[in-house]
This record gives C-alpha cells, sequence and structure tokens, in this order.
C-alpha cells in the first residue's frame, strides 16, 4: 500500500489520513515492526516529519525484519541490503560453505516463502563490513553486473588509517593480482587502472578518518592503494596496517539506477562507534 503526502505534518497523523480503511492500532502495528516506508527507507519514529510529496508505503515485508538477525537496511521487490559485519564472508569459499552472509540472507527470504530467490550483487572482503547488497531478480542481478558503470554512481567507504593523509581527486595507478591473495601496484602495461579519491573527515597526529570514493572496483583496491600512499588502514595485516582486533574499512553508502524501474536508490550505513572510538582515544 502506498500513498503521497498533501501536506506537511507528523508522520503518524499522516498515515491515519492516507490510511483511513486500516484501525489506528494496526498503523502503530506497521510502524513499531518496520514496516512503513518512507521514500524508501524505513522509519519507526512516530512524530518523524513528512513533507507533501513524500511517498510512504505500508510493507508486510519489512514487518519480518524484527525476526531475523541480520542488519536489514532495506528491502522491497527488487532488492535486500544489509549491514554486514565484519569477519563474515559475502559468499561461500572452498573452506566455508555455511558462515557467510549469502547463505543468512537466502535463509532468510527461503524461510519467509520457499519459492522466492535472491542473488549476489557484489561482494565485500570478509573483513570489511557495511552494505552488501543482494537481489531478487536474475535478470535485474545480470543487467547491473555487466553494465555497472552505468548503473552504479557512487560506491563510498570510510577508512580508519594511520598518518596524516591528504586530500586526492582521482587518485589513479595500476594493480596487478599476483596469486590468489595478493595485490600490488605496477605499470600500465601489466596491471588494470584504478581511480580512487580520498578526502579527510578528521585527523590527529597518528591517524586520519578517511572518505573513499572509487571509480573502479578492483581487488583489494581501496587496502592497496592506502598502503601505495604511506597510509595503510588500521588493522589491516596484508598490507601494512598495524594490529588491530578488526580491519577498519567500512563500506558506508552506493547508488544504484535499476534499469527495470529506472528508479535511483541510494543506500547508506552510519561510521561504526568503533572507528570514531578508536580515533578519540588517540587524541
Amino acid at each position: 500500500m502506498k500513498g503521497t503526502v498533501k501536506e506537511k505534518g507528523k508522520l503518524l497523523d499522516t498515515l491515519f489520513i492516507l490510511f483511513k480503511d486500516l484501525s489506528k492500532k494496526k498503523i502503530k502495528n506497521y510502524l513499531k515492526d518496520g514496516g512503513v516506508l518512507l521514500n524508501g527507507k524505513v522509519v519507526t519514529k512516530y512524530n518523524a516529519i513528512v513533507l507533501k510529496n513524500d511517498v510512504i508505503e505500508l510493507s508486510k515485508i519489512n514487518k519480518t525484519h524484527k525476526k531475523s538477525n541480520l542488519d536489514i537496511i532495506y528491502e522491497d521487490e527488487y532488492f535486500l541490503v544489509i549491514n554486514k559485519p565484519a569477519g563474515l564472508l559475502s559468499i561461500s569459499t572452498t573452506k566455508e560453505k555455511e558462515k557467510t552472509a549469502y547463505h543468512q540472507v537466502r535463509a532468510f527470504i527461503k524461510n519467509r516463502k520457499k519459492s522466492d530467490k535472491v542473488f549476489v550483487l557484489h561482494r565485500l572482503d570478509k573483513d570489511t563490513s557495511g552494505i552488501l547488497v543482494f537481489v531478487k531478480d536474475n535478470t535485474l542481478k545480470n543487467l547491473l553486473q555487466n553494465n555497472w558503470d552505468k548503473y552504479v554512481k557512487t560506491r563510498e567507504y570510510i577508512a580508519l588509517v594511520t598518518g596524516n593523509l591528504k586530500d586526492i581527486e582521482d587518485y589513479t595507478c595500476y594493480l596487478k593480482e599476483i596469486g590468489p591473495d595478493k595485490v600490488v601496484v605496477t605499470n600500465k602495461k601489466e596491471g588494470k587502472i584504478a581511480v580512487t579519491s580520498l578526502k579527510s573527515i578528521n585527523k590527529n597526529n597518528k591517524y586520519s578518518l578517511v572518505k573513499v570514493n572509487i571509480k573502479t572496483g578492483r581487488r583489494n583496491q581501496i587496502r592497496v592503494v592506502l598502503k601505495n600512499l604511506g597510509s595503510p588502514i588500521v588493522g589491516d595485516k596484508k598490507y601494512g596496517g598495524n594490529k588491530s582486533n578488526r580491519l577498519y574499512l567500512h563500506a558506508s553508502k552506493i547508488t544504484i539506477t535499476n534499469p527495470l524501474n529506472n528508479k535511483t536508490y541510494t543506500f547508506e550505513s552510519s561510521i561504526p562507534s568503533a572507528f570514531k572510538k578508536v580515533f578519540k582515544d588517540e587524541r
């Protein structure tokens, strides 16, 4: 069920107006259980302010999120987006089949309706946390993966790095995979181009908190580039970072256009508190 807001007001009052055929108790339950979407995002605050022409949807799908251990950011008929924790594989490997984000998402979908399907759109490194997007339609998956640069416009990460890192726009280098577990910076002839932009959010005499945007999706791109610039990610043992309880790299934002409905989606995830705590503690 969808409705368009006619005038500015509080969310709950607007829900009562837009969905007057439903009881007030039922509407409140939708709100409490995460079944209310405001412009595509789940909202649970009854006094949230809505504006004219905002779109509100009541979704039974989202009410099931309460029963899942997954940190689900968004779901509709096309996408299911989670906030993946650090330490969890995106997909299975030869050594691990079940302890993966895909296995958990698939189990969640199948438990709700056995005939439903879900597909991996992209991956995050095991030790990277943040936004991981799954799609429910194989045609959509193929369209997005085969035309990635056309439909995916923003891929933003947050990294906690050592040193005083300067802002760099469109830093370009060439990366080469050497074996299954290592990537190095090389020359144009041997490697594939990698374009990365870096902007400092905060810094002190030891660390920099950096916003990273990638325009190419090379394996380990951010980790290798930051090492090459002399500011490895905290906790990145593979690429020169100091020891820590985790890799301090977080996928914070992705913008995708869905070619099946021409709608643009922006999914966001907040900076983990651990990033801020480490930065604050080292002042």
